[in-house]
């Protein structure tokens, strides 16, 4: 037996489903995964599991931290052991369910890079060197200290490559230098690694359906009460898709019809890197949607986890399926 179950897969792909049913059969209790639904008062936006659902289902790490508040991936890593510990003392397994790739990394195989303090003045001076003269001036001063994270980081994801700065500044060693140290370093946690797989196209045209549904549901107007409900909504929160273009329209940049489109390219564009995401990923087991039915899913998961079934058997059978 494994210490854990992964379950993941690109968003709107149909993965809370799933994992509600798994949850019930092998009496566990559900870990979330995502790094913005930590957080209160946003909730359509991030498709959170319902309160029916979570009736159904104990879920952690959902629903607990305002907005206002950051919340870094080496806390994720210590509240999830936390958790994991106490379900285990109760004899459970527990069942990790999420897309966010850098949670399930941290986790399962350690985050080393060190915990540093937020530069608010030299973030400042380099996001107004950004303004002025472009990002990619930004990203010329991370090529030099940080060649090869420079090369993996696009110069529009200005706050990465920002961090990746300080990361430099404050310890004198690179991102790329903590991140092959925990290549080095022994696995945290055994795990069933499992992930839900659609082809892109229909993956696609998920995510827009999602995205009109969550406006029919009162995005709009979620976002709007956040705004006036909080000051200021931590750098975080800022990212969330959805939260983040919607914003923007109450400031005037887009239209709503142009705030929309964005929802929706973007919430594109981030499922077409959990996709890449997974083609890399090592020892995790594919379940295409479009291929199996959840009942013939669920009955594989169950018996992978009660080793009725040969779990790199399984993974060898399935690792080239195509998506």
């Amino acid at each position: 037996m494994r210490d854990l179950i992964v379950l993941t897969g690109p968003t709107a792909v149909g993965k809370t489903e799933l994992s509600l049913e798994l949850a019930q059969r092998i009496e566990s209790e559900i870990i979330s995964a995502d790094s913005m639904q930590i957080y209160q008062k946003m909730d359509i936006g991030t498709a959170k599991a319902s309160k029916k659902e979570r009736e159904l289902v104990k879920h952690h790490l959902i629903d607990f931290l305002s907005p206002e508040m950051d919340y870094s991936v080496s806390e994720f890593q210590k509240d999830c052991d936390q958790i994991i510990s106490t379900l285990k003392a109760k004899k459970k397994i527990p069942l990790l369910v999420g897309g966010t790739h850098l949670y399930l990394r941290a986790l399962l195989e350690g985050f080393m890079l060190p915990e540093i303090e937020p530069d608010y003045k030299r973030r400042q001076q380099l996001e107004t060197l950004a303004a002025n003269k472009g990002t990619k001036e930004v990203h010329k001063i991370l090529a030099e200290k940080d060649k090869i994270t420079a090369k993996k980081l696009h110069p529009n994801d200005l706050r990465r490559v920002i961090r990746a700065i300080e990361i430099y500044e404050q310890t004198g060693k690179t991102k790329s230098y903590y991140k092959q140290k925990q290549k080095q370093s022994p696995p945290r946690y055994s795990a069933y690694k499992f992930a839900l797989i659609r082809k892109r196209e229909n993956l696609y045209q998920r995510i827009n359906q999602r995205v009109d549904l969550m406006l029919e549901n009162g995005l709009v107007k979620e976002v709007k009460d956040l705004l006036e409900k909080y000051d200021n909504l931590s750098d975080t929160a800022l990212q969330a898709l959805g939260y983040k273009e919607l914003i923007e329209y109450f400031e005037g940049e887009f239209s709503l019809a142009e705030a929309v489109y964005e929802i929706k390219k973007r919430s594109r564009h981030f499922a077409k890197r959990q996709l890449t995401w997974l083609r890399k990923e090592d020892d995790l087991i594919l379940f295409n949607l479009e291929q199996e039915n959840k009942k013939d899913i669920l009955k594989t998961m169950l018996a992978l986890i009660k080793g009725e079934k040969n779990y790199e058997k399984e993974y060898k059978k399935r690792r080239k399926i195509d998506f």
